[in-house]
């Protein structure tokens, strides 16, 4: 790893870029997305290695239910795969936080991330956080949500209260997101907490997405001057 670097405490990523890399190789979107979820593994191992706190994965936004449900379902299988993985990975000290909406997900999936959340709670070493059918509208509707039911008055929210009502409650800011695949937007991704987030683009698709990529962004990241408002 090069030397000097300023290491984020929490990285966001999009793992977008799975259908193009199946396409520029004449094979089936799934075949995708199954290298990309190889990639998922290594990428913790990578931020793990490097010390970063948390690193969060938009693997299924909301709006991704729009896509074919031959798709759709091929992912749900993955995320079970996911999920193996997880469990394995906990027994490396890696914490695993899910963020989203888990009701629209298959029995067997929301049981999956129930022991996996359980047995890795107690955990200290890297926090992985994974967001299912998650979307950063979504987040913020929940939390506001969240607080009416409690009937708080207006005159008492503000920005630390929603911040706490979010599904990142307890985690530490994003610092950093990163978005394989040439595309420059956030997709709804963590649009709340990536208020202050520095971003990275790559043209890299995220299958392809290597140590030195992570390696790349970190160091581009640390070349910013973060200001937050100030000069």
């Amino acid at each position: 790893m090069p030397e000097n670097l300023i290491v984020p405490r929490h990285i966001g990523i999009i793992m977008d870029g799975n259908g193009r890399w199946a396409k520029n190789r004449g094979l089936p979107r799934t075949a995708g997305h199954i290298q990309g979820a190889k990639t998922f593994k290594k990428c913790v191992g990578y931020c793990r290695d490097m010390g970063v706190e948390c690193v969060t994965f938009y693997a299924f936004s909301t709006e991704n239910w729009k896509r074919p449900k031959a798709e759709v379902d091929a992912i749900m299988k993955l995320f079970s795969q996911y999920l193996d993985d997880a469990m394995k990975m906990t027994e490396e000290n890696a914490k695993f936080v899910f963020l989203g909406d888990p009701e629209p997900l298959s029995d067997e999936l929301k049981k999956k991330i129930r022991i996996v959340t359980d047995a890795s709670a107690e955990n200290k070493g890297i926090v992985c956080c994974i967001a299912i059918n998650y979307g950063g509208r979504d987040d913020i509707v929940h939390a506001v949500r969240s607080i009416m039911n409690d009937n708080i008055s207006a005159d008492e929210v503000d920005e630390a209260l929603i911040s706490e009502r979010l599904y990142t409650k307890n985690l530490p800011e994003v610092d950093l997101i990163i978005r394989p695949s040439g595309e420059q937007r956030l997709s709804n991704f963590l649009i709340w907490q990536a208020a202050y987030a520095e971003y990275v683009f790559m043209d890299v698709l995220w299958p392809d997405f290597s140590k030195s990529d992570l390696e790349e962004a970190v160091a581009e990241y640390s070349r910013r001057n973060r200001r937050f408002g100030g000069i």
